[in-house]
């Protein structure tokens, strides 16, 4: 087990963040200001999170602790029978991987669309 923690913001966690939701806040703070924090916005949740709330991709993709993930040809195929791509590419981003052995964990404020999946939460309403 690695000690570093990587999260996956989704598309309801990204909007908080732009309302001001201080746990989402605190996540990006870390990611810029710690060593071992890592933070990820998949492209297609980024764009569900900028129609919800326009000007939010923009804002997210400036900051420099979050790494925008591109939606290349694997992630591609891994949404194409999925039923909303944002969700998906989130799920796609958050597998265990060569650099990430442990996965990562999804920031959402929408805990319940999760249920079921194969993935950590982490509840950003507290």
């Amino acid at each position: 087990m690695s000690d570093a923690l990587h999260i996956v913001l989704d598309d309801t966690a990204m909007t908080a963040a732009g309302q001001g939701n201080v746990l989402a806040s605190r996540l990006i703070h870390r990611a810029h200001a710690e060593s071992g924090w890592y933070l990820y916005a998949p492209a297609c949740a980024l764009v569900e999170a900028d129609r919800a709330r326009p000007g939010t991709a923009e804002h997210l993709a400036a900051l420099p602790g979050i790494a925008v993930l591109d939606l290349d040809l694997p992630a591609a195929l891994a949404l194409a029978g999925r039923e909303t791509w944002a969700a998906a590419h989130c799920r796609y981003a958050a597998r265990p991987t060569p650099d990430r052995p442990d996965g990562a964990i999804v920031a959402t404020t929408s805990p319940k669309r999760w249920h079921g999946e194969p993935v950590r939460v982490l509840d950003l309403n507290a």
